[in-house]
């Protein structure tokens, strides 16, 4: 009987236990394999802390992860020889065929190494709300991500047009900017910040005063949190942050706005709300799609793959053709020149 280890690293996302059940069913009913759940990432795996999975009754609609997650880094530790090590004895242990892992950019990284170090067979499901790994059309996670930020803000318009406020409202996104992107034009916002393109506090002011202008009610700005503008966008990291003065984005919208012009602003930064809860429909499909996709990699010996979503199919995408790369809002996407054509701002 074949063996497989499956493991969840890095930030948690509304999908991660879908694709847990989509892998372990998929296995066990297809190819009668079992399945080993490492504890805590990368973490787990190389202190053996693991359970058999069988039943996955409510892995479906469930948030979080079961097999808990970490920001363990074993290449990145002072300690990588010996946590490597102890990867690969608990590989031997269980006397594993395959590994798969689900995580976002930095775990594809590390995957690809243990693949390339160690000879361990990898796949690699692509979990993110942030939607920016390289090679896959949309990670699970981000779906719901953008349904939590649309309804916040859908929410958010009606007290702005009660109070005839400024509203900035910060979502995830600290390099690509596609849940600001998504969110902000379902949910109507007025200006829409993205890492991917510098703004200007300027074009802000002068946009809040032409709606004023015009005799509408608010105003409302969905800011990514790794929005930069074209002051910060020649400044190295270090310079950023201690200009930054240990604020985020919004907290520095808001407060130009205040200070800079006569009109009341407000901000709602949601955070880790985007990330919590049960998934919706089309993540918890994309999740099994995927987990059952790895299956069938794994019977045929396919290994060293992302298995990314691509033209609405599972494909398997090699790591070294990804590893290292980020996908990020390009100025010819679609949605970008859809909300650019309606009126939609983006500070530049």
């Amino acid at each position: 009987m074949k063996k497989i280890g499956i493991l969840t690293c890095g930030g948690d996302a509304p999908g991660l236990n879908a694709a847990i059940r989509g892998v372990v069913k998929s296995v066990k009913e297809l190819y009668n394999m079992e399945t080993v759940g490492f504890y805590f990432g990368f973490k787990g795996l190389i202190e053996n802390d693991f359970t058999m999975l069988n039943n996955t009754s409510g892995y479906l609609t469930r948030g979080g992860t079961i097999l808990k997650t970490s920001r363990e880094k074993p290449f990145k530790d002072p300690d990588s020889r010996d946590k490597l090590a102890a990867i690969l004895n608990t590989y031997r242990y269980h006397d594993l065929d395959a590994l798969v892992i689900l995580g976002g950019n930095g775990t594809l990284k590390t995957a690809y190494a243990l693949q390339k170090e160690l000879g361990l067979n990898v796949l690699v499901l692509p979990k993110t709300i942030d939607n920016d790994i390289y090679g896959t059309d949309i990670s699970f996670g981000f779906s719901s991500a953008v349904d939590i930020a649309t309804e916040a803000i859908d929410r958010i318009h009606s007290t702005a047009t009660s109070h005839q406020r400024v509203m900035v409202v910060e979502v995830m996104g600290h390099k690509a900017g596609w849940i600001s992107l998504m969110a902000g034009l379902a949910s109507g916002s007025d200006i829409i910040l993205l890492p991917e393109i510098p703004f200007s506090y300027r074009r802000i002011y002068d946009l809040i005063d032409r709606r004023v202008s015009l005799r509408k009610d608010s105003t409302i700005i969905c800011v990514g949190e790794g929005a930069i503008s074209l002051d910060e966008s020649g400044l190295s990291k270090e310079e950023l942050e201690q200009s930054r003065n240990h604020l985020s984005i919004g907290q520095r919208i808001a407060g130009s706005i205040d200070k800079f012009t006569p009109y009341d602003s407000r901000l709602t930064v949601l955070g880790y709300v985007q990330r919590g809860g049960t998934p919706n429909a089309f993540d918890r499909n994309l999740a099994t799609i995927l987990g059952a996709s790895a299956a069938k990699l794994i019977d045929s010996g396919n290994f060293g793959n992302l298995v990314a979503y691509v033209n609405n199919r599972a494909i398997p995408v090699p790591l070294n053709s990804i590893a290292g790369k980020l996908k990020v809002v390009g100025l010819n996407n679609s949605y970008l020149q859809s909300a650019r054509s309606i009126g939609v701002s983006f500070g530049d």
